[in-house]
């Protein structure tokens, strides 16, 4: 395949690594702040792409994806800091019958932590006596703030843990409400990505954590993803992704 790469920053260049070690090539590199990209434009190369994997500002989600759909490219899109815009860009897809997927981590391991904070909140809402927190600890240079981990690890943990039903991440100048699930964010150094959710009692501490060592884990699987992709059409979820890849589907 010779897929456009979008944003050409640590992740960009990672994917491009991937992409040539399974054998793909690379259509264009797209990012107006990196001097060695070849262009600041998806349409200097667009044409001649068969896919494009993004991890770029999430100012220009919106915009890109209606240039994918335009032109028939199949999108895997890991730009976190868009949620606010997520059902403009799924309409655009279905009203252009496209080919989307987006996701907060597309690596295994995060996603099998995923599945574990969904599972544990269903175990755990039968005992009152526990509290859920959250918390990941990123690089200082990392823009959004939560990371887009922790607001989908707190998303699948509400799904199945009804106690909690709204998300915290600046502390108010109170107790929180039993309600609330705090998720603390730290930003420091060059950690590639840690994030923990905690049920705590009077009696003990209950933790599952996730933490990566390199980017090559996120990188592999979104190109996993755009090979997936390839003549599907639809707007869907990594979840989506490794649900088919579990099932065998």
């Amino acid at each position: 395949m010779n897929i456009l790469v979008v944003g050409y920053g640590r992740m960009g260049r990672e994917v491009e690594r991937i992409l040539v070690e399974r054998g793909h090539t690379v259509a264009g590199r797209i990012d107006p702040a990196a001097s060695e990209a070849d262009s600041a434009d998806p349409a200097s190369f667009g044409k001649t792409a068969d896919a494009a994997i993004e991890f770029a500002g999430s100012d220009s989600v919106v915009e890109n994806a209606r240039y994918y759909v335009e032109h028939g490219i199949p999108a895997v899109v890991g730009t976190t800091g868009w949620e606010s815009e997520r059902d403009t860009v799924r309409q655009l897809v279905q009203d252009g019958a496209g080919a989307y997927l987006w996701g907060a981590n597309f690596s295994v391991g995060a996603n099998l932590f995923f599945a574990l904070v969904r599972e544990a909140g269903r175990i755990m809402q039968a005992f009152d006596s526990y509290d859920a927190m959250l918390s990941e600890t990123h690089h200082r240079g990392k823009a959004d703030s939560p990371s887009g981990t922790a607001l989908e690890a707190a998303r699948r943990l509400m799904a199945s843990y009804p106690r909690k039903q709204t998300v915290v991440h600046e502390l108010p100048q109170r107790p929180l409400e039993a309600h609330e699930l705090h998720v603390a964010s730290i930003r420091g150094g060059s950690v590639p990505g840690t994030h923990t959710l905690s049920f705590d009692s009077p009696f003990d501490t209950i933790s599952i954590s996730h933490s990566a060592r390199t980017r090559s884990g996120f990188a592999l699987g979104s190109v996993l993803a755009a090979e997936w992709l390839s003549g599907q059409q639809g707007f869907f979820s990594v979840e989506d992704f490794f649900l088919d890849i579990q099932t065998g589907a």
